[in-house]
């Protein structure tokens, strides 16, 4: 009895440690950008990839991770080619990916899919925010891409 104990308790510590250093990184709820949240990101689309993005797409936009987890790639992104694919899955998620309208502004939103499409792939023109409101306001479904998104 005294053994079961004292192995819940070092289980419950254990999940205890990582739950406190998985909230205390940066990144997280409480340093996000956004309402609520207190950590700034500058409007530059490089800025806000690596800031936010990076963590799960990686520094190389290649994405990754273990199987049932995987996170796309945007460099290489046929996708992409389409600007308002990537508009879609920002304002409103899929899957794994969460939605970003209460983390970044249409500013940022625009910024960042600009800077990937051009310096991941080979999609030049822009996105404005003209986009973001454009899109925003068909309220289109969230596309089916099969992409692991």
């Amino acid at each position: 009895m005294i053994k079961k104990h004292k192995t819940g308790l070092v289980a419950l510590a254990a999940v205890t440690l990582v739950a406190s250093a998985t909230l205390a990184s940066p990144g997280f709820a409480q340093d996000r950008p956004g309402p609520g949240g207190n950590a700034t990101v500058d409007d530059s689309g490089k800025e806000v990839f690596e800031q936010i993005c990076a963590a799960c797409h990686m520094a190389d936009a290649k994405g990754g991770g273990e199987a049932g987890a995987r996170v796309p790639a945007l460099a290489g992104n046929k996708n992409l080619a389409n600007k308002d694919y990537p508009i879609i899955i920002l304002l409103k998620g899929r899957g794994g990916m969460p939605w970003f309208t209460d983390i970044l502004t249409k500013p940022q939103i625009a910024a960042v899919i600009t800077y990937v499409r051009g310096h991941f792939n080979d999609y030049k023109d822009p996105v404005t925010v003209a986009d973001i409101d454009r899109i925003g306001s068909t309220n289109p479904p969230v596309p089916d891409c099969n992409c692991g998104h």
